[in-house]
């Protein structure tokens, strides 16, 4: 992770550790900033229909220079302030946070489509894979990019 601050990527990470939200709001939050937005994809007990009771994440060794660069990308935009976002790689239970990004802006707008535009890259472009695991006892790998 990178130290903090109201300008730019604040805060990027690919870690096993749980992740936290409010952190990534506090690190693009300044006096600049009058709208923060965030998102926490959260592990459902469901997909496509079937129960899930488990999930694990795996990430290629680039996945955390994947991550770094679709920050920059959105962080780059005029509009944006500060850009934080991580994902979560490991075994994970129902209800933990698998990815938590925030966004700062001046105006919620550019707030709210910033913060979108950073979740459907980060889905497109990180090199992380998810096992799913089914009540029934089946499991299933979904690729990534």
């Amino acid at each position: 992770m990178s130290a903090p601050t109201t300008t730019g990527v604040t805060e990027v990470a690919v870690t096993l550790e749980p992740l936290d939200l409010a952190a990534h709001e506090a690190a693009v939050a300044g006096p600049r900033a009058g709208a923060v937005v965030s998102f926490q994809g959260v592990v459902r007990d469901h997909d496509h229909g079937r129960a899930v009771t488990s999930l694990e994440y795996e990430g290629h060794p680039s996945a955390l220079d994947v991550l770094r660069s679709v920050a920059a990308e959105i962080a780059a935009d005029p509009d944006v302030y500060a850009v934080a976002v991580s994902h979560r790689i490991g075994p994970l239970a129902i209800g933990d946070a698998a990815l938590v990004a925030a966004v700062s802006t001046a105006h919620r707008a550019a707030a709210f489509a910033a913060c979108a535009r950073l979740v459907d890259e980060v889905k497109a472009r990180l090199p992380i894979w998810k096992r799913q695991v089914f009540a029934d006892g089946t499991e299933e790998w979904v690729n990534c990019p």
